[in-house]
């Protein structure tokens, strides 16, 4: 029996149009569901999978999708601390309120 994962619905609806765009990315770019699979390296059920947002579906296979699209520059950005704006925060509340000398011994 397989064990089933919950995601949150944030996360499903983001999946799901990561998938519809990058099946709309394909399209306008010509590339048929074949070429994908061939350039991707994937199956046609693996690429149906992205395509609809499957959150079991590996990381790597959506890097290697976006990789094909050109698009992989767009997934290194991800988590770049330059767009953490929440980890800026939190780092600059805790600096120090005054910066003191330190002792000479």
């Amino acid at each position: 029996m397989r064990k089933t994962t919950i995601f949150p619905i944030p996360v499903n609806r983001t999946l799901k149009k990561l998938g519809s765009d990058i099946k709309e990315a394909r399209i306008r770019r010509r590339i048929t569901a074949e070429m994908m699979t061939q350039r991707a390296g994937i199956t046609r059920p693996t690429l149906t999978k992205v395509e609809n947002g499957d959150p079991a579906t590996s990381l790597g296979i959506y890097a290697k999708v976006l990789f094909v699209l050109g698009m992989i520059d767009k997934l290194s950005d991800i988590a770049d601390i330059k767009y953490d704006e929440t980890g800026l925060i939190v780092e600059s509340l805790a600096l120090p309120k005054r910066a003191r000398n330190t002792k000479k011994e």
